[in-house]
């Protein structure tokens, strides 16, 4: 583990396929880092890499390993791979970022994280839409009660494509709003129902509608899928005073406030209760929008520079993968509920 005071923290990234890519480019932008290396089986990816950006080629990490002048390794290859190599990197000394899911499996996410503390090193997990200002802003209303009580939220990310064949769209998509909803709610959900649909190949499923049970009996559901007609990247949190829908493609008011509610009113009137109905206005507030990938890579670069808790760390990263894999168990037994 090298002293980075002073100089850019120099990282490689692994994987130049699909989001690869964009981790590259914005470390490459970065004032405080240096993109050193990318590594990728395919070698027109690799020229196209060094291109781009002049930075050192190879096939293999372990080139990358053996340098110890490369201060952090950022893996964007199938979800399957990263353990392994995160292992290797970590034992190599270098700090880490792993794009979601950190691990398929909560043992190894366990061993991880606790390799990383063991060894002083950075561990990140690339859950990009906890850095998104529009998340922040919700998660700061939800804190400050602004919205009473939290009831439900409901989630759909869906679109025509990326369709894989490797994973299922629970561990592809859904880690994305399980990440958000437990950092909104700041708590883990205690139980889990999971349905889906193999309906391309019959092996992996292409939709799938997760359910998660929260204390205080909230609930969270998830629709994902690759096979949709249209994008969409929505999630709304309905309250006891207020309700917010959060728009990720919308080009103006990603964040709509509506001051709306249902509220109990006088005493019980032949065993029911009355209730009023109330509609307020809508705000859209001003968002100073910022790449939240800009913004996930910049706060790695600073967590290896100071030491201090990414967050998105590997505790952070290991609680998605304990849901997901109550998610998998659930699908495995026909959405029944399991505990977490």
């Amino acid at each position: 583990m090298q002293d980075t005071t002073g100089r850019a923290v120099r990282v490689a990234v692994v994987g130049f396929g699909y989001w690869g890519p964009n981790l590259a480019r914005n470390f490459h932008q970065l004032a405080g880092a240096q993109l050193a290396y990318v590594v990728d089986q395919d070698p027109a990816a690799l020229q196209r890499a060094q291109r781009l950006y002049g930075c050192q080629i190879t096939p293999q990490l372990d080139d990358v390993l053996a340098d110890s002048t490369v201060d952090a390794v950022i893996i964007a290859t199938p979800a399957r791979t990263h353990y392994a190599l995160a292992r290797r990197s970590l034992e190599a000394g270098k700090h880490l970022l792993v794009e979601k899911p950190l691990t398929m499996d909560v043992g190894e996410a366990e061993e991880l994280a606790a390799v990383a503390d063991a060894a002083g090193l950075t561990l990140m997990v690339g859950h990009v839409f906890e850095y998104n200002p529009a998340v922040a802003y919700i998660k700061q209303a939800i804190d400050k009660g602004e919205l009473g009580d939290i009831y439900y939220l409901y989630s759909r990310r869906v679109n025509l494509g990326r369709v894989q064949s490797d994973v299922n769209a629970l561990w592809s998509i859904a880690p994305h709003d399980i990440s958000i909803a437990l950092h909104l709610l700041g708590q883990m959900p205690e139980a889990v129902r999971c349905q889906g649909a193999s309906c391309l190949n019959g092996v992996v499923e292409d939709v799938v509608f997760l359910t998660m049970f929260f204390p205080n009996n909230v609930l969270c559901h998830v629709h994902a899928s690759w096979l949709d007609p249209s994008k969409t990247r929505e999630m709304t949190v309905v309250g006891s005073q207020k309700m917010i829908v959060y728009d990720d493609v919308s080009a103006e008011g990603k964040v709509r406030i509506y001051d709306k509610g249902a509220f109990r009113k006088g005493e019980v009137s032949y065993g029911d209760f009355q209730y009023k109905l109330h509609s307020g206005d809508i705000l859209i507030p001003r968002l100073d929008m910022q790449e939240p990938l800009q913004a996930e890579c910049t706060h790695f670069v600073d967590c290896v520079r100071s030491g201090k808790r990414p967050l998105t760390d590997g505790a952070n990263g290991l609680r998605v993968v304990r849901v997901l894999a109550a998610g998998e168990q659930s699908l495995r037994q026909d959405g029944a509920k399991i505990t977490i």
